[in-house]
């Protein structure tokens, strides 16, 4: 996608608001708002937005898992599937004692 074909002064934007977020919910491409010949904001639809921000969270979730890797900080697989058995197993049980009180 190339940005230099959606690049609009803010004056451009103030005049035609409906159109512009018409446009954006129908293409999904982003806009880039200019103020004194600079750009200043980036206007996207919410899906778009919603979209990139979950992508964001992946990313995140991803690269605290590649720091945790690299710092020693894993179990294998067996063992903590086993220690998660153990503690629904722990839990199960409680719940039940107290379902009998």
């Amino acid at each position: 996608m190339k940005y230099s074909t959606r690049i609009k002064p803010i004056s451009y934007l103030k005049a035609n608001a409906a159109e512009i977020v018409r446009t954006m919910a129908e293409e999904r491409s982003p806009l880039v708002i200019t103020q004194n010949g600079e750009a200043k904001a980036v206007m996207q639809d919410v899906a778009s937005y919603e979209q990139a921000q979950e992508t964001m969270a992946l990313l995140k979730i991803l690269a605290l898992g590649n720091r945790q890797i690299e710092e020693g900080k894993v179990v294998p697989a067996r063992e903590a599937i086993r220690d998660l058995r153990a503690r629904r197993s722990a839990t199960c049980g409680r719940n039940s004692r107290a379902d009998a009180l």
